[in-house]
């Protein structure tokens, strides 16, 4: 090599008579090679480290050839001369030189080229010296620096891959860590075969069995995994003549994989085996104190890692047995709907959620769907859950409007020994007329997707989660209505369906509104869909998911609708108004019920014209589904509910609401807009039919 960093050298005016003291101290000797007249003179100890004696020696360079073997001096050659014709003033090179006795030692030379005025080379002087200890002890520290690399690199392994093991959850995930890059394959191992031990058994996980049909080993067995969990100690297999004395009935199946080394490890946690971890090479013989000490150490952090993984998937599938437990076996057919549910549980974290759905069906084909989750991840969280499910199935199924439907679950939740809240969504749907109350307790919006594919945020008037409310004293729960028309789709979840890294809510809104629109039209594909999504994202939260499309076909029929229009003040309308609900509800078939019907319809649009400024909307509908029923409606333009209050003097005065409560089967009040809906309805028995028909305004 050519060596750019060295010094100019003067020699004394004396030489090569008397060396340079310091040279000579450094068994350094120097030489002065004239480039004109080719002559290379060396002095005493130069002679010495050629191993020349000056008798031997006629100063010409082309008589070291016999210490310089040729390939050594072409190489040298070339050096100087490239260093005289790129204008550098010196150079440097190793070489290995011939001695007397024939054997070889390397040699170090450099010279200092000085040119004359024009630049060209006229002299060269230089020092040669013994190498050979030199290069000795640079290769004795290249060799110690790479044992300390190589035992850095193994230490880096074993720090990498426990760093890597301290964020795995399940067994595959350990089996995923030791299989990267950074894992066992940086120690050379090209297959790794782990078991873990079930009932006196070894069930192999990872790689599979080498030997056909034996993925399930005795302890018993004489197989070095047997042989390590039975004794806990490890067993280390350094050439392919040991492996098949100590194991031919395993040797004889694994001769094709050219293994020859294999390090079996025991994996122990809690003072007691758990498995067993192999390491097979191809490449190496025999294991050094030091490899040893690292394969021991990464076997006893992997086996840590294991037992937490072990836990963990006992624990997750408890957790999510329990809740499954809490959510419906079944949800039940609803004539008239299409009906889609659907549960994951949060990929991060071995506990379980809160999240949950309920479909209930009502009387007069109405249903009710919910969904709601709990605050937190934990068994505590589905424990709740599960007690909100029941106590808000059977409000609902007692007729309680959808708003005291939420604050009787508020109040039950605040009663709870418990700190925790919950969000929670109430929709209650009359399939026959599309109608759908809804009542939000700190929950996301529904979407409604249209019929021509689209799909929208649905902006619901809401209160305090459950549990706040009542603590608060804030039990207000406003009803929303919406129409859901044939062909449309309802659809709710929970916030882990929603709620995206880097994203507001409203954000994860849009995206899951265009998502849904982009879907099938079927409502199971959908929620296969969504769920599919909720999946690939991962995620901390649980995702419930409750899709309900409005069908045309099963649903209850409308045998007839009517409607009349009765401003204040107007006694005409109002006498067609009576004329028209006489003659329907006979036309109809209201058999014996038709006085009620009357005389209910009648208080109530009496009570619309009385009580509020504005004009009344009678409608009137015949519905037959499983039971035959008819629907009054009442519309008018305020938003004040009514109350009941007590008869007046006259016992006339006060009476509406006790009418309509005694009189029917079912009442409520419905939002419309800026004012209000009062509805009733009638069954109709069987084998009533039409009197007459009807032919009045519609």
């Amino acid at each position: 090599m050519v060596d750019r960093g060295a010094s100019a050298l003067s020699l004394p005016d004396d030489w090569p008579a008397h060396p340079d003291p310091i040279l000579a101290l450094n068994r350094m000797g120097s030489f002065d090679w004239d480039l004109d007249s080719g002559l290379f003179h060396m002095d005493a100890q130069a002679h010495e480290v050629f191993d020349l004696r000056p008798d031997e020696y006629d100063g010409r360079p082309e008589s070291l050839a016999i210490r310089v073997p040729p390939p050594e001096g072409y190489r040298l050659d070339g050096l100087v001369s490239q260093a005289m014709k790129d204008g550098s003033e010196n150079y440097g090179a190793y070489f290995r030189m011939r001695l007397r006795d024939g054997t070889l030692r390397w040699t170090h030379t450099q010279g200092y080229i000085r040119r004359d005025e024009t630049g060209r080379p006229r002299r060269i002087i230089g020092i040669v010296r013994d190498a050979t200890q030199e290069l000795a002890e640079s290769a004795a520290r290249r060799e110690q620096a790479a044992q300390d690399a190589a035992r850095r690199r193994q230490t880096n392994v074993v720090q990498l891959t426990t760093a890597a093991l301290a964020h795995a959850r399940t067994v595959q995930d350990v089996i995923d860590v030791l299989r990267d890059t950074h894992g066992l394959v940086h120690l050379g191992a090209t297959r790794l075969i782990m078991g873990l031990v079930e009932a006196g058994r070894i069930r192999l996980v990872a790689e599979g069995s080498v030997v056909p049909g034996r993925e399930v080993i005795r302890i018993d067995e004489p197989y070095p995994m047997a042989d390590v969990v039975r004794t806990l100690s490890p067993a280390f297999i350094e050439s392919p003549e040991e492996f098949a004395e100590r194991y031919p009935l395993l040797w004889q199946h694994i001769t094709e994989l050219h293994i020859t080394a294999a390090a079996y490890l025991p994996l122990i946690a809690q003072a007691r085996p758990i498995g067993a971890m192999g390491l097979l090479y191809n490449d190496r013989t025999g294991f050094t104190a030091d490899d040893r000490n690292v394969l021991v150490a990464l076997g006893s952090s992997i086996a840590q890692s294991l037992q937490r993984a072990m836990f963990y998937e006992q624990e997750k599938d408890l957790a999510q047995g329990l809740q499954q437990a809490m959510l419906p076996r079944a949800i039940p057919s609803v004539p008239g709907a299409d009906v889609a549910v659907r549960y994951r549980s949060a990929k991060l974290g071995r506990d379980i959620g809160g999240d949950w759905y309920d479909l209930i069906p009502l009387p007069g084909g109405r249903v009710g769907a919910v969904i709601g989750d709990v605050q937190g991840h934990d068994t505590h969280a589905a424990a709740v859950m599960g007690q909100l499910r029941i106590v808000l199935k059977a409000y609902a199924a007692e007729g309680h409007t959808p708003a005291t439907v939420m604050a009787r679950a508020s109040v039950f939740l605040h009663e709870l020994d418990t700190d925790r809240f919950a969000t929670c969504l109430y929709a209650e749907a009359d399939l026959s007329t599309g109608v759908v109350q809804v009542v939000r307790a700190g929950h996301i919006d529904p979407l409604v997707r249209q019929l021509d594919g689209t799909c929208r945020r649905t902006a619901v008037a809401g209160g305090l989660p459950l549990g706040l409310s009542a603590e608060f004293g804030r039990l207000e729960y406003p009803v929303s209505t919406l129409e859901l028309d044939v062909g449309q789709t309802l659809v709710l979840c929970t916030d882990g369906l929603v709620e995206q890294p880097g994203a507001d809510l409203d954000d994860g809104l849009r995206t899951l509104a265009a998502l849904v629109a982009s879907g099938p039209d079927d409502v199971r594909d959908l929620a296969d869909l969504l769920i599919d999504v909720a999946d690939e994202r991962g995620g901390e939260d649980d995702v419930a998911l409750l899709l309900l499309r409005r069908r045309g076909q099963d649903a209850p029929r409308s045998g007839g609708r009517l409607q009349q229009h009765v401003a204040p003040g107007d006694s005409e309308a109002l006498t067609e108004a009576r004329h028209m609900i006489r003659a329907a509800v006979r036309a109809w078939g209201a058999g014996e019920r038709s006085d009620e019907v009357e005389l209910v319809a009648d208080e109530l649009i009496t009570n619309a014209l009385m009580h509020t400024e504005g004009s009344a909307i009678v409608t009137l509908r015949v519905l037959d589904g499983t039971e035959r029923r008819l629907r009054v409606e009442v519309e008018d333009s305020s938003s004040a509910l009514p109350r009941r209050r007590e008869a007046g003097e006259d016992g006339v005065s006060g009476r509406g609401l006790l009418l309509v409560d005694l009189l029917t089967d079912v009442w409520g009040v419905e939002a419309r807009g800026s004012g209000k809906c009062v509805w009733c309805e009638f069954l109709i028995p069987e084998g009533s039919g039409p009197e007459q028909t009807w032919s009045g305004p519609s």
